[in-house]
């Protein structure tokens, strides 16, 4: 997405998105870069990492780099893995340059809901300014969002507030805009043509991870991850993955691989399409569930989601 630069000379910097989970933030990063680069489900808590999402704005040589930081959902911890999430989205609000904190409009229609004032109230009292980015405006008639603006204006620390639809892409080229204006002069940190500094073995799981989000129900999603074991370069230009989808019990086990196989060919099937678009280019991909019931106990897989395990 390109518009107007700010000023003479590149800018450069970072942008966290907070927000409760399902807000939209995956969303909102994904159109804004025209790629996927975060994965999106219904189910709250989908992404467990930070991920950067990198737009420019502008033409050369004066164009803006603005580096989207989509942070995982800000909500009242449970476990370890919870705790890590947040300490990671705190995080990057910490090193951002600008911060936005993306509201869905139906969930404060009446008042703000729980997991939006505890992040207003972090802001506060970290003394951070952020922009409030009002999501999902086609669903609210234009008299409900004002007044659930005006409200959320008076009890958070806001500089600006822009009104959005992330599905639909209402009102982000503003909110874009906007960033690359107030975005420190300096040099860009990334290639030009770089959508994201995620490397391709772990958007390779999360695809799978979101498939099985997409197609298992209740809390089954929250006991599952998914590691890229081999990833095998072939001469023909294609490429073999091969993943396992680890969970904590035999019952879910079962779940996963559903009668006959079914279950887990479908998502593999889901997954390879995907990554063929992804990668522009044949994806061999195979899945395998095995059984570890402690992996969210497990440092190794926080240091590869980049989380504090002492969080």
């Amino acid at each position: 997405m390109t518009g107007e630069p700010a000023s003479a000379g590149p800018r450069c910097g970072f942008v966290a998105l907070l927000g409760a989970p399902n807000s939209g933030k995956s969303t909102l990063i994904n159109a804004l870069t025209g790629a996927k680069v975060s994965i999106v489900s219904p189910k709250v808590q989908t992404t467990r990492t930070r991920v950067l999402g990198i737009v420019m704005v502008g033409d050369r040589p004066d164009a803006a780099q603005v580096v989207l930081v989509d942070t995982p959902g800000i909500f009242a911890p449970k476990r370890r893995l919870d705790r890590a999430m947040i300490a990671a989205a705190w995080q990057g609000a910490a090193n951002a340059d600008l911060v936005a904190l993306l509201v869905d409009a139906r969930r404060c229609e009446r008042q703000t809901d729980p997991d939006t004032a505890r992040i207003v109230e972090g802001l506060l009292r970290n003394g951070r300014r952020a922009v409030l980015l009002l999501n999902k405006i086609d669903l609210l008639k234009r008299d409900r969002l004002l007044a659930i603006a005006d409200r959320l204006n008076g009890e958070g620390p806001f500089s600006d507030i822009f009104m959005i639809s992330a599905l639909t892409g209402s009102g982000t080229g503003d909110f874009l805009a906007h960033c690359a204006a107030r975005l420190p002069a300096g040099p860009h940190l990334f290639p030009e043509d770089r959508l994201s500094d995620m490397p391709e073995r772990l958007l390779a799981a999360e695809i799978t991870r979101e498939k099985l989000y997409l197609n298992l129900h209740e809390e089954l999603p929250y006991a599952l991850t998914v590691e890229t074991e081999s990833w095998e370069e072939r001469r023909d230009g294609s490429v073999k993955i091969e993943q396992t989808v680890y969970v904590r019990r035999n019952s879910q086990k079962s779940i996963v691989l559903g009668k006959g196989g079914q279950q887990v060919k479908k998502i593999g099937a889901a997954a390879r399409e995907e990554l063929e678009l992804l990668f522009d280019r044949r994806v061999h991909l195979f899945l395998f569930v095995k059984v570890r019931d402690k992996w969210q106990d497990d440092p190794a897989r926080y240091r590869d989601w980049g989380l504090d395990f002492s969080a």
